[in-house]
């Protein structure tokens, strides 16, 4: 599970030094807090349990053949993760942090009650509203964690990590009980679930946020609530307008060969902008600016790689995982949903005593060093999974164990780069472009998503051997070694660029 561009931003903001001679701040975090964390935990529970079951839902249940559902599952995710620049633009210009999240709330909401019902239209009409729904609701709840406290508050970090907490919580149970739900008793019934959640934090949210009092209301009142024509208001435009988003987003997923042209198209534009942008400015901004840029473009790869778990190994789990456990038959995409948010939690307490303990040593690595290290180790997560496939061949199923510990390398590679790539961004990107900068960070891992579908439609089984294990195994092992191998080289490259990057980024480390 990943940071939100503003929790980043708050966590770096929280280390400037407490003035002495500001009044004491109480030790305890205001119940403000705890409101948002359930509104966020119920939240991505919908959110995560919904995605667990996307991909084997469309390709057994609508029946769609695999390249067709790897290319839909791209597009969904590529979207999800591009709106957000969107919907946290229009709350800082127009609606404040507070009737976004409610917004954004209440359109999710509707999408997993779409998708809960069972006619083939409702597929994609559902995964509209929740695409327009997150991109309100993702990047606006964590910047009113942010407003709780001020920018020395020395309880701001221990506040960021209790949410960040909160988003695997509720990632882990949503893929549990979720991926439980729709894989063994009804696919609708798991898509339902998620958005009786997803109402339940909405409503946490509807009863707690009169605590925010001032917190995040819009910051021009007067000039939202002013009518355009007749009795039409800027507020009212914005939601006509996100609306008529929906029908277009459905077309997209009608005719997701268009997303090609427009995913590479916009990342194109973004490369060739920061580099017009670079070379206008003075020789230490610029060689910042170009660091951040080779950081940004590899974890596209990463993200390509990584959002496996959310696809291909989905599928993988399903067919060529033993899921026996002393007598247990598990389901499938419980356990591949869970795997991920579970080791976040386990590894980030180890994260967040390994890196201050060596740089009290004077040993920590740099931060493309880190970069370099999240591919290496996922890399070897891939390895250990290719592994597996290559001592099972007999029966077509790897052992749990290998399963669960192929993860946990993967998972040691996401604590090097989604905890500190915004963090990144804010240190080397010019004051007056880090929003640019930070939109530019998530829409690399737009294109990530996008491209994780597409490798993942490398791995497409035929339909005359998806039942059979031993046949099935080899279209799986293939790839995953070379996204293993794959990782390891990338990761070995950056190691090559480390002492470049380093000496374009100066100062910072």
């Amino acid at each position: 599970m990943r940071f939100s561009n503003n929790t980043m931003i708050e966590l770096k903001t929280s280390a400037a030094p407490v003035n002495k001679l500001e009044a004491p701040v109480s030790r305890k975090h205001p119940r403000q807090l705890y409101m948002l964390f359930f509104a966020e935990m119920w939240e991505r529970f919908s959110f995560y349990g919904m995605k667990a079951l996307l991909l084997a839902y469309m390709v057994t249940q609508l029946k769609f053949d695999e390249p067709k559902g790897y290319a839909i599952l791209g597009s969904y995710a590529a979207l999800v993760y591009t709106m957000p620049m969107f919907g946290g633009m229009m709350a800082d210009r127009f609606l404040g942090y507070r009737r976004s999240v409610l917004f954004g709330g209440i359109l999710m909401s509707i999408g997993h009650l779409v998708l809960a019902i069972p006619e083939d239209w409702s597929f994609f009409y559902g995964m509209a509203f929740i695409i327009c729904g997150n991109g309100f609701f993702k990047p606006n709840i964590s910047s009113l964690v942010g407003t709780l406290y001020s920018n020395n508050d020395p309880r701001k970090d221990s506040a960021f990590s209790l949410f960040y907490m909160g988003i695997n919580i509720g990632a882990a149970l949503g893929g549990i009980l979720c991926g439980y739900v729709g894989e063994r008793i009804n696919w609708h019934y798991g898509f339902g679930l998620a958005g009786i959640f997803m109402i339940l934090g909405l409503i946490v949210f509807a009863i707690g946020k009169k605590s925010l009092l001032e917190k995040g209301l819009p910051p021009d009142e007067a000039y939202l609530k002013k009518p355009r024509f007749a009795f039409v208001t800027t507020e009212h435009i914005i939601y006509a307008a996100t609306l008529l988003v929906i029908p277009v987003i459905v077309l997209l997923f009608h005719q997701y060969e268009v997303m090609d042209y427009l995913m590479f198209g916009l990342g194109l534009a973004a490369i060739s902008y920061i580099l017009f942008v670079a070379f206008q400015l003075e020789r230490g901004a610029k060689f910042k600016l170009l660091a951040a840029l080779v950081m940004i473009v590899s974890s596209t790869l990463f993200w390509a790689f990584y959002e496996q778990n959310a696809g291909s190994l989905n599928l993988f789990a399903m067919r060529n995982v033993d899921m026996h456990f002393f007598g247990f038959d598990l389901p499938a995409l419980s356990v591949n949903n869970f795997l991920p948010p579970g080791w976040v939690i386990l590894l980030s307490l180890v994260f967040a005593w390994l890196w201050p303990w060596l740089s009290k040593r004077g040993k920590e690595p740099s931060t493309p060093l880190k970069f370099a290290l999240s591919f290496i180790l996922m890399g070897v997560g891939f390895l250990v999974f290719y592994l597996a496939c290559s001592i099972s061949k007999s029966n077509g199923l790897i052992p749990l164990w290998a399963f669960v510990a192929g993860y946990f390398f993967v998972i040691c590679g996401e604590l090097c780069i989604s905890p500190i790539g915004l963090s990144m961004v804010t240190k080397l990107a010019p004051a007056k472009i880090v929003a640019l900068m930070m939109g530019i960070w998530f829409f690399a891992s737009a294109i990530g998503e996008f491209m994780a579908g597409k490798i993942g439609s490398l791995m497409s089984v035929p339909e005359n051997v998806v039942n059979d294990p031993v046949q099935s195994l080899p279209y799986y092992a293939n790839i995953l070694n070379k996204i293993g191998l794959g990782s390891i080289g990338i990761g070995v490259l950056l190691i090559c660029l480390v002492p470049v990057i380093r000496r374009w980024m100066k100062d910072v480390k």
